[in-house]
């Protein structure tokens, strides 16, 4: 098992990046990783104007994955969240869909206690350990560890927790993954610009795919599949999100597209991840028993 510390930190996702370890296919790591404010908020009282905002989103890594070739899929079982025990959030001017009638920062911590965010007095709310950050390094320019795009990055996607298995793409020689940007729980939009941020011990599995012809990212949970897209509209995202799982449909079934789009408009799910980054980012969730022919293992 690999340990990678969480101050092999970087904010952005970078073919250039130094790797911070080696692995191979089918290797378990584990990932220690800030909050997606490098752990600077202690309390609610603290002043705004002592942060750091270069220091925001870090991921740990990245990690080389050998034998990772351009055009491979690098398959991520996410195999545990382990998470600190006190949520931070923030919201503010400019910041989340609320950002022109707030005139102040304001900062929100809560304990966690018995698996359950102390909200308020009243108020308990489950958790739901998700990743913000996972992606692997894009072909081109670096990308802010805050904007998710075709390679991933800042997706906050509840789907991506516990039992997830994602698939990215590998753009460059041994993919160059990194993740971080834990929550305890979040809703979906995560609409105030941030969820129960939260340090984390993330251990995942990875493997290198060969010829593997899902639309990345893709996700598989609970008997269900994601097609995740990040556009700069929220339009423009689930039309991608939407036509990647009709590209998958027609893979995977002998359907024809008019009927792969009939499925979807009867069994599909279109959902929001998030609208407060820079690009916004959907998901179309299909049930898997729809694809009779989808057999993981022949990606190999």
């Amino acid at each position: 098992m690999h340990y990678i510390k969480k101050e092999q930190a970087i904010y952005a996702m970078d073919k250039n990046n130094t790797p911070a370890a080696s692995v191979n296919s089918g290797d378990r790591i584990v990932f220690e990783t800030y909050d997606c404010f490098t752990n600077q908020i202690r309390s609610e009282k603290q002043p705004v104007s002592k942060l750091d905002w270069n220091q925001i989103n870090p991921a740990t890594g990245p990690v080389y994955v050998e034998d990772a070739k351009p055009g491979d899929v690098l398959e991520v079982f996410i195999e545990k969240i382990d998470i600190g025990d006190t949520v931070t959030l923030m919201t503010g001017p400019e910041l989340g869909v609320l950002g022109d009638e707030l005139t102040e920062i304001s900062i929100k911590r809560a304990k966690i206690q018995n698996n359950l965010i102390q909200f308020s007095e009243n108020i308990e709310i489950p958790l739901n350990k998700m990743i913000g950050v996972i992606g692997t390094a894009p072909i081109g320019e670096a990308i802010s560890c805050g904007v998710p795009d075709l390679h991933g990055g800042n997706m906050d996607t509840t789907a991506i927790t516990e039992g997830t298995t994602l698939y990215l793409p590998v753009n460059v020689e041994g993919a160059l993954l990194a993740l971080g940007d834990c929550h305890a729980a979040m809703g979906d939009g995560e609409v105030s610009v941030c969820g129960g941020e939260v340090p984390a011990e993330v251990t995942v599995h990875v493997r290198v795919l060969k010829n593997c012809p899902v639309p990345t990212p893709f996700l598989i949970r609970d008997g269900h599949l994601s097609t995740i897209a990040s556009k700069p509209t929220l339009d423009e995202a689930t039309v991608d999100a939407t036509k990647n799982m009709v590209k998958t449909v027609l893979t995977y079934t002998s359907l024809k597209k008019d009927e792969a789009i009939h499925l979807l408009s009867l069994a599909g799910n279109l959902k929001i991840s998030q609208i407060v980054d820079p690009n916004k980012t959907a998901r179309m969730e299909l049930p898997i028993r729809y694809l009779a022919a989808l057999n993981t293992e022949e990606w190999l």
